[in-house]
């Protein structure tokens, strides 16, 4: 029998992940310079510097771009799922999101809701190579690991904000 035959792996994969964890030594939270990903650019923008949504005229409910979003307390959960569902031999690779999507103003709209106050945007032409909507198909996640996501754009959206006092 090979080492091969004998490894148990299991690859997980992300969407958009999002939200924030307060522990014992700070945030568990999302930190890039520069920042690329839309939630932390939304409850950034000013309006001096808005947020752009990058196309207008998608073929979805409101125009704009649908992604999938997955909290980062749901990723710990599938983690350890995942590591529990381990079996000699086996490579299983699971995708993880919410298994539905938020479009930009929806994620707007979510923002708005934690702050209090209006996000400022300002409508830009589509980016090249942008697909309309991007959803994860979590169905194998749900049905071989017994995990659903429980947590929904506003929670990530609040934990986010809240990741950003560093308190």
């Amino acid at each position: 029998e090979s080492v091969e035959q004998k490894i148990a792996a299991v690859s997980l994969r992300y969407f958009n992940v999002a939200g924030a964890l307060k522990c014992d030594r700070g945030w568990l939270a999302e930190r890039h310079d520069p920042e690329t990903h839309l939630i932390p650019n939304v409850l950034r923008s000013t309006h001096s510097n808005p947020v752009k949504i990058f196309g207008t005229d998608w073929p979805t409910a409101d125009g704009t771009c649908i992604r999938d979003y997955v909290h980062v307390i749901d990723l710990i959960d599938a983690h350890i799922k995942a590591l529990n569902s381990l079996v000699e031999g086996v490579h299983e690779i699971y995708n993880l999101g919410s298994g539905g999507g938020y479009s930009v103003r929806q994620v707007v709209a979510a923002a708005s809701k934690a702050t209090g106050e209006d996000i400022p945007t300002t409508d830009s032409p589509r980016r090249s190579g942008d697909p309309s909507v991007l959803i994860a198909d979590i169905n194998k996640a749900q049905t071989k690991l017994g995990w659903t996501p429980t947590r929904e754009i506003n929670d990530m959206v609040a934990d986010t904000l809240a990741s950003f006092s560093k308190a």
